[in-house]
């Protein structure tokens, strides 16, 4: 069966998982209760309120094909203080398991571990629960030294290896400079509005639906120039050995007196003949180099869930905050979740 899986923790289905779940582990552990409203308060929170308990966290939700709502979730919790990340709260209803929901669940939970460079993941299990605990041993979780005494509870614990690069040219044969207003205006009709209708042509959701036309590309980067000499908004370009613009980031700095500490990171575009070399990677960390420099302590940013760019950020080191069903439509005009991130500088 196919499995759809998608990352929200607003998703209006999620409370009744959190709630079966929890409901399901107070009675396993002899301490029934007959509603959520009865938990104790940490659990009662969870269901109640996931977009907050799992703020920092990656809720993953996952609906078989044919069915209109999840029928599974598990949440994969954010590292803290050198630990790990962890797996906790895997679910799925009970008409829809022998599926392979809970495999393609932790399948996924497991990959964006490994992206976000994380070098082992852990959870634990009540010892009671077979089907679980033989799930986690087939993807090669092991027993570790327990981190949580209850007893009857087991810690495990599974290495993992980051995904392998294919091997491409250095980076470095790229050259990034900050542009000044003029440069932007002077770019805005060639190099800059292709990089612009290359990112929507190629899917990406930058603010634009297809088709994008160059006039409109052209004048979106003269606005950018505008807003570059007022200061506002800073904007780096990367250029291929032949001269042509390959990538660009901007950053928008907050307006407001008590949002001087904030910057957003805006327009990250690589052109699809330069992806793949750790540009992206470059350009946002010159940027974020830039802010840290100039003062800046916060910097924010947006991008569509389950994107490229998510993987990117997250491997960056950026904390999803939260995301927000149907933000924004994609090139095609299909609306999108979108999720937040955050990256605290210095």
């Amino acid at each position: 069966m196919n499995v759809t899986i998608e990352e929200n923790r607003s998703h209006p289905r999620l409370p009744d998982l959190l709630g079966a779940y929890h409901l399901v582990n107070q009675a396993e552990k002899g301490t029934p209760v007959t509603a959520v409203a009865d938990l104790p308060a940490v659990y009662r929170s969870e269901a109640e309120d996931p977009a907050a308990a799992f703020t920092a966290d990656t809720v993953l939700l996952a609906t078989a094909t044919g069915d209109e709502l999840p029928a599974g979730c598990v949440v994969l919790k954010a590292p803290y203080e050198g630990r790990a990340p962890e797996i906790k709260r895997l679910w799925v209803a009970p008409e829809a398991r022998r599926k392979g929901i809970a495999k393609a669940l932790m399948a996924e939970a497991l990959r964006r571990a490994a992206a976000s460079g994380a070098s082992a993941v852990r959870l634990t299990v009540w010892n009671w629960r077979e089907e679980p605990l033989a799930l986690y041993r087939s993807l090669g979780f092991e027993a570790v030294a327990s981190w949580d005494r209850r007893p009857d509870l087991l810690c495990l614990e599974k290495p993992l290896e980051r995904p392998l690069e294919r091997p491409v040219r250095p980076a470095a044969t790229d050259r990034i400079d900050r542009l000044t207003p003029e440069e932007v205006r002077a770019h805005a009709s060639e190099g800059l509005a292709a990089l612009l209708l290359d990112a929507v042509d190629s899917g990406a959701s930058v603010g634009f639906l297809a088709p994008l036309e160059a006039p409109e590309a052209t004048a979106w980067w003269s606005r950018v120039a505008d807003e570059a000499a007022e200061g506002v908004r800073d904007v780096w370009a990367a250029r291929g050995p032949d001269g042509n613009l390959t990538g660009v980031v901007t950053l928008v700095r907050a307006g407001a007196d008590n949002g001087r500490h904030r910057g957003e990171i805006a327009r990250l575009l690589v052109h699809r003949s330069a992806r793949g070399r750790g540009l992206g990677h470059r350009l946002l960390a010159t940027a974020e180099a830039h802010a840290a420099a100039t003062g800046l302590t916060l910097l924010v940013l947006d991008t569509q869930t389950d994107s490229p760019a998510e993987r990117l950020y997250r491997g960056a080191g950026w904390t999803a905050a939260g995301t927000i069903p149907d933000f924004a439509a994609d090139p095609a005009g299909v609306p999108r979740p979108t999720t937040l991130y955050y990256k605290r500088l210095g």
